[in-house]
C-alpha cells in the first residue's frame, strides 16, 4: 500500500517539557469550489462520509474545533437548556474555557454540583473545582477537593492528578505503586531519580511504561550500571533501547536476557547494524538457526547469514534453507539467489525467477520482478507485453505498493493500443480498488473527473468539510468523553493510565494511540502509528485493520488537518490551492512545527534558514523577526516559495513540486534531457528516486485530502467503490 513511499527519515527537535503539557498552568478544476471561504465549513451531517458508529451525536463535540471566544455563546446557550442531553457537557467545557482564561468564579458557578449530574467525569469535575479555587486564592478548599477525589475515586486515573498536586511522599508512593503508566507518575519518578539516581526499580518502571518519552535513553544508560538486574530486566532494557534505535546498546542488553529466538536475533542484528563485532553477530545468527530452527526470526537470520557470507557463493546454502523451509521469506531468498546465479549461470538464474513467479507469485518480490519486465517491454514499445506482465501484479499482489501503479499503466498502455474502453475500465478499477493512491488521482484525471491536473491544481478552490473527532475504538468511556470534549491533557493522562500494552498493542489500541497523539500535537508519531497498522501480518489483526481501513475516519486520521487557519490565510494570500499546501506540509514535516532535517531545514514546510533569509526582503519582512519554528512564520514564507516555484514554471504544479524538493537547477536539466511530453512518463523518468517519490507522495496526499474532505469528490469515489469493475485482460 502506501507504506514504502511514506517512510522518510526526519530528526525531531524535542518540544516543550513534558510537565508543561501534563500538569497545565494549573475538469475545469476551479469549478470544484467557488471560494476559500467555504474551506473551514464544519460538517453538521457527515452521514455520507462516515459511519454513525464512529461519530458521537452531540451539539457540543463539533464546537471543540472553534476558538474559546467563538464557542462561548453557543456553549452558554446549551448549558441553559434544562432538558438537553448536552447540558452537562456544555457546562464542563465552558467552565474549562473560563479556567483557561483564569476566570475562576465563573467556572465554579458552572461546576457546582455537576459531579452528581455528570458522573462519567465526576473526579475531573472536582479537580476543575479545585483549580478554580486555587485561582481565587482558596488553597484550603482546593486541597479539600483533591482529598475528596482520593477518598471517593481512589482507583480512577484522575486521582493521580490529585496525588501529584498534593505532592506528599506517601501519596506519591501510591501513584508509583498503583498507576505506573500515568505520565504524572513518570514525573514523580524523574524527580526522585534526580535526587538519587540509584533506584533501579523506578528506572525499570520508566523503561517499561515511558520508553517512548524524551530522555529515556539517559535513564537506561544509568540503569545498565546496576549490578542486580535479572534476565527479564535485561530483556525490558533491550526492548526499550531497540525502540529508540539504540541498536548496539540493545544488543548488549539482549545478550544478557533470556535466550529466546527474538532476543538472540536482536543481539546479532544490533551488533551487525552497529558494526561492532561482525564475527560475533554471525555466530549469534547461527545460534538462532541451531536453537530455534522453525521460528520466523530463523528465516531472517539465514538471510542475514547469506548477506554477511565471505563470498556470494558461500551464501547460497543459507538461501536454499530459506527457500525450502520459510515460505514467507522465500521470495527474498529467491531474488538473492537469482542475482548470484546471473553472474555465472543464466539458465539456473532463469529457473529461479520462474520459481518465484510460479510458487511465490503473491510476494512483493514477484511483483517487483513482474514490474521490471513490464517496464522493459513498455520502453521497447511492446505495450501488449507490458500489459501482460503488469496485469497479474494488480490481481495477485493487491497489497503491494506496485498494484495501483501497474493498474494505472495498464490503462495508459491500453489507450496507446487504441483500446479506449479497456483503458477506461482499468482507470475505474484503480479508483475502485486503490482509492488512497496517487494513481487513483491520475486515473480520475484520465477519466476527466473534476479533480484537477498538474497544470491547474494551483488555482483550484475546493470546498472542504472538516469532520468532528471520531469516537476512539479503545479506552474507557471516561477517556472517550474527555477526548471528544477536546480535553486533551486529561484525555492523555487517562489513556496512558489505561494503555499498558504499548509494545504489542491491539489494532484498536494502536489506532486510538495515534488519535490521542495527534490531539496532543504529536502529529508525526500519530500519523506513523496509524499508518503502520497496515503492516499487521497476523490474520486476525490484518482482518481488523482491513475492517478499520474501510471507515473514512481511519483515513481522515491518517490525513489530518492541523493549522487550518494559517493554511487558509496564506494560501489565499499566495493564490494557492490550500489542499496542495496541506499535502506538501504533510510530506515535509508531518505537521511538526519544530522539526529539523540533517541539512537544517526547519519547521512545517522545511525551509532552510538561507532560503528564508532570501525570501524575507521580497515580502518586506525583517528576517531577524522570523522564527521558522513558528507555524505562522513558516507557512507565510513556505507558501511564498511554493508560489514562486509555480511562477517559474507557468503554474505547472508537477514541475513546481519537483523544484521544491530538488531545486530549480535539477528541474531545468530534466526539462532538457527528458523529452517526453506525457507528464506521467516524465514522473517515471525523474532520475532522482527521492524526487520521483516526493512528487507522487505530495500529489497522493493532495488526492487523499480531496477525496476525504470534498463532498463532491468523496461521493464520486464512493460510487466507484460500489461498482467493482474488473481489470481488463490482454
Amino acid at each position: 500500500m502506501l507504506k514504502k513511499l511514506q517512510k522518510k527519515q526526519i530528526s525531531i527537535i524535542a518540544g516543550a517539557a513534558l510537565f508543561a503539557f501534563l500538569a497545565g498552568a494549573m475538469v475545469s478544476a476551479p469549478e470544484i469550489g467557488k471560494s476559500l471561504g467555504k474551506w473551514l465549513k464544519l460538517s453538521q451531517n457527515q452521514a455520507e462520509q462516515t459511519s454513525e458508529a464512529s461519530k458521537a451525536q452531540s451539539a457540543v463535540f463539533p464546537l471543540i474545533s472553534q476558538s474559546l471566544p467563538e464557542r462561548a455563546a453557543k456553549l452558554a446557550a446549551i448549558a441553559q437548556e434544562s432538558r438537553s442531553p448536552d447540558r452537562n457537557r456544555a457546562r464542563y467545557l465552558l467552565a474549562s474555557d473560563y479556567i483557561e482564561r483564569t476566570q475562576g468564579q465563573k467556572a465554579l458557578v458552572l461546576l457546582q454540583g455537576l459531579e452528581k449530574d455528570y458522573p462519567i467525569l465526576a473526579p475531573y469535575i472536582l479537580l476543575k473545582q479545585a483549580q478554580a479555587e486555587d485561582m481565587l486564592g482558596e488553597d484550603g478548599k482546593a486541597s479539600d477537593l483533591r482529598q475528596r477525589v482520593l477518598k471517593q475515586y481512589p482507583k480512577e486515573a484522575a486521582s493521580v492528578k490529585a496525588l501529584y498536586l498534593i505532592a506528599q511522599p506517601k501519596q506519591q508512593e501510591t501513584a508509583i505503586a498503583q498507576f505506573p503508566s500515568n505520565p504524572l507518575t513518570w514525573e514523580i519518578i524523574r524527580k526522585r531519580l534526580q535526587e538519587n539516581p540509584n533506584q533501579p526499580q523506578l528506572q525499570l518502571i520508566l523503561a517499561k511504561y515511558a520508553y517512548d518519552q524524551p530522555g529515556i535513553v539517559g535513564v537506561l544508560d544509568q540503569l545498565v550500571k546496576q549490578p542486580t538486574l535479572k534476565p527479564e530486566d535485561w530483556e525490558l532494557i533491550g526492548t526499550s533501547y531497540w525502540e529508540n534505535n539504540q541498536f548496539l546498546k540493545a544488543a548488549d542488553a539482549y545478550a544478557k536476557a533470556p535466550k529466546t529466538s527474538r532476543n538472540l536475533y536482536r543481539t546479532a542484528r544490533g551488533l551487525q547494524v552497529g558494526g561492532k563485532d561482525k564475527e560475533k553477530a554471525i555466530a549469534t545468527y547461527k545460534q538462532v538457526v541451531q536453537q530455534f530452527p522453525n521460528t520466523e526470526e530463523t528465516g531472517t537470520a539465514l538471510l542475514r547469514l547469506a548477506e554477511t557470507a565471505k563470498t556470494a557463493k558461500d551464501g547460497l546454502p543459507y538461501l536454499e534453507q530459506v527457500i525450502s523451509k520459510f515460505p514467507k521469506q522465500a521470495g527474498t531468498a529467491l531474488v538473492q539467489k537469482a542475482k548470484i546465479q546471473t553472474l555465472n549461470d543464466q539458465k539456473s538464474a532463469s529457473a529461479s525467477w520462474q520459481l518465484l513467479i510460479a510458487k511465490y507469485g503473491s510476494s512483493d518480490e514477484a511483483a517487483e520482478y513482474r514490474w521490471k519486465i513490464a517496464q522493459d517491454k513498455a520502453n521497447a514499445k511492446d505495450y501488449v507485453g507490458a500489459w501482460q506482465w503488469a496485469e497479474p501484479i494488480v490481481t495477485n499482489n493487491p497489497n503491494s505498493i506496485l498494484a495501483p501503479r501497474a493498474g494505472f499503466w495498464v490503462g495508459k498502455w491500453a489507450a496507446l493500443l487504441g483500446k479506449q474502453q479497456e483503458s477506461k475500465t482499468a482507470y475505474e478499477y484503480v479508483i475502485s480498488q486503490f482509492p488512497y493512491s496517487y494513481y487513483a488521482w491520475r486515473a480520475a484525471t484520465m477519466l476527466g473527473l473534476n479533480v484537477g491536473n498538474f497544470d491547474n491544481v494551483r488555482v483550484m478552490n475546493p470546498e472542504v468539510i472538516t469532520p468532528q473527532r471520531p469516537v476512539p475504538p479503545a479506552g474507557s468511556e471516561t477517556f472517550k468523553e474527555l477526548y471528544l470534549l477536546g480535553q486533551d491533557r486529561d484525555a492523555w493522562l487517562q489513556w496512558q493510565t489505561e494503555f499498558q500494552n504499548k509494545i504489542q498493542p491491539t489494532v484498536t489500541e494502536q489506532f486510538t494511540e495515534g488519535l490521542i497523539r495527534q490531539a496532543k500535537g504529536e502529529n508525526l508519531i500519530g500519523i506513523d502509528k496509524i499508518s503502520k497498522l497496515e503492516d499487521r501480518e497476523i490474520p486476525a489483526e490484518l482482518a481488523q485493520y482491513q475492517t478499520l481501513s474501510k471507515q473514512i475516519t481511519y483515513w481522515q486520521a491518517r490525513y489530518p488537518f492541523p493549522y487550518l487557519r494559517e493554511i487558509e490565510k496564506w494560501s489565499t494570500e499566495r493564490q494557492l490551492n490550500p489542499l496542495l499546501v496541506t499535502a506538501l506540509m504533510r510530506q515535509e514535516s508531518r505537521f511538526e512545527p519544530k522539526i529539523k532535517s540533517v541539512a537544517d531545514a526547519t519547521g512545517l514546510m522545511q525551509l532552510l534558514p538561507s532560503t528564508a533569509k532570501w525570501i524575507a526582503p521580497q515580502i518586506k519582512v525583517d528576517f531577524k523577526t522570523i522564527n521558522l519554528e513558528n507555524p505562522n512564520d513558516n507557512i507565510m514564507l513556505g507558501t511564498w516559495y511554493l508560489g514562486h516555484t509555480h511562477d517559474q514554471y507557468n503554474n505547472n504544479s508537477l514541475l513546481a513540486i519537483a523544484s521544491y524538493n530538488a531545486g530549480p537547477g535539477n528541474v531545468s536539466k530534466w526539462l532538457q534531457t527528458l523529452t517526453t511530453k506525457d507528464p506521467d512518463e516524465f514522473v517515471e523518468e525523474i532520475p532522482f528516486d527521492e524526487t520521483k517519490n516526493y512528487v507522487r507522495q505530495v500529489f497522493g496526499n493532495y488526492w487523499n485530502y480531496l477525496r476525504l474532505y470534498n463532498p463532491e469528490i468523496s461521493g464520486i469515489v464512493a460510487k466507484y467503490s460500489t461498482t467493482h469493475p474488473k481489470l481488463p485482460s490482454q
